[in-house]
């Protein structure tokens, strides 16, 4: 089974206006776990924060369900098996589980939903699991990227089709899964080296906390920041990259060690959110004061943009985490026997200091 990483451009088809045009989030979840209620969920998305489709490249590949080999099916009459990558801790996890919750209430279709836990052994048995259990249809979080061939073999005998979001698996599209919906993660870093740019005047020593190895994001948010740094701030260099896995904690702790390392450090580009809150504290364990250290992340969590009206994060690129609608409009779609696009990439806001305050309700 060939297996391929590349991303292809959208094409430019009416139905990706479809489903742009069908991306109207009704909420956005405070929920801790999946199995909290819904009474514990926003009861409606801020305007302006759903997703959007950006605008389509012509060229590009698309999927139907014949090419997929696969058979028609009505998706209010479907059962769809949701699978979640990572513990419910992470603000970004949380909002884009409830809105999957959220979409498929709205829609009548039955849900049947796994989390894994942050282990990636859980998350391969919860899908297998989600197709013994019945499921017509997958949406699947991946933790990883690579590894998934276990669970394509088993949805392949069962022609059971499958969506991608946020991570992409590293697999053939339009035979092992149907469509990728996520953010450009390349364009996400190069615009945060922009932002990095901007706060330290393009001089200085930065570091990297870098996101969890084996999948794409770290990978291409990597990627774009360096190339975007190599070819406007030369004299802006990278110092440090250590992981800090997505989460606060680490974050934390390799800020401390960054702290001691190199003491100069000018700015810290975290891959998300949570790391750049984890630096956050770490800073000001060490007595340093707002502004300092300039701090970029990526994500758009409350807190982070909260991060930057307080003074202590000096940017935030935007990740959307409401995959719901557009998800759920693909699957449709899709069943009808329409050709949907094989990789669908959603346009992304950003928070500064010009507009955090303002556009805090945005965030999630």
């Amino acid at each position: 089974m060939q297996r391929t990483t590349s991303r292809r451009p959208l094409l430019a088809r009416p139905v990706v206006v479809a489903l742009a045009a069908a991306v109207a989030l009704t909420a956005t979840a405070c929920a801790k776990t999946e199995d909290d209620t819904a009474d514990n969920k926003q009861s409606e998305t801020a305007a302006g924060a759903e997703q959007k489709v950006a605008t389509p490249k012509a060229g590009s590949e698309t999927c139907t369900i014949d090419a997929y080999g696969a058979e028609k099916i009505d998706l209010k009459n479907a059962t769809v098996g949701f699978s979640q990558s990572e513990k419910e801790a992470n603000p970004f996890r949380i909002a884009e589980t409830q809105s999957i919750k959220d979409e498929a209430e709205k829609r009548g279709v039955k849900l049947l939903t796994a989390n894994a836990q942050s282990q990636f052994s859980k998350q391969i048995s919860d899908v297998q699991n989600l197709l013994a259990k019945g499921a017509d249809l997958l949406v699947i979080a991946p933790l990883n990227s690579d590894g998934w061939d276990p669970v394509l073999q088993a949805a392949a005998a069962k022609k059971v089709p499958i969506i991608t979001i946020d991570r992409k698996i590293n697999a053939e599209p339009c035979k092992d899964y149907v469509s990728f919906i996520a953010s450009d993660f390349v364009e996400q870093g190069r615009r945060a080296a922009d932002q990095m740019i901007e706060a330290t005047g393009g001089k200085g020593e930065v570091a990297i906390l870098l996101g969890s190895a084996g999948n794409n994001v770290t990978t291409e948010r990597t990627k774009g920041f360096k190339e975007r740094i190599a070819e406007k701030a030369p004299d802006l260099k990278v110092v440090f990259e250590q992981t800090g896995d997505f989460s606060r904690e680490k974050g934390q702790q390799v800020t401390e060690q960054l702290i001691q390392s190199k003491p100069g450090i000018k700015g810290i580009y975290a891959e998300n959110d949570e790391m750049g809150l984890g630096a956050v504290t770490a800073l000001k364990g060490a007595g340093k004061k707002a502004g300092d250290v300039k701090i970029v992340t990526v994500d758009g969590t409350r807190n982070a943009v909260q991060g930057v009206v307080d003074g202590w994060i000096a940017g935030v690129i935007e990740s959307n985490p409401r995959f719901g609608p557009l998800a759920f409009q693909t699957l449709d779609t899709f069943t009808k026997g329409e050709e949907v696009p094989q990789d669908i990439i959603i346009e992304d806001g950003a928070y500064n200091a010009d507009n955090a305050k303002q556009d805090i309700g945005k965030a999630y």
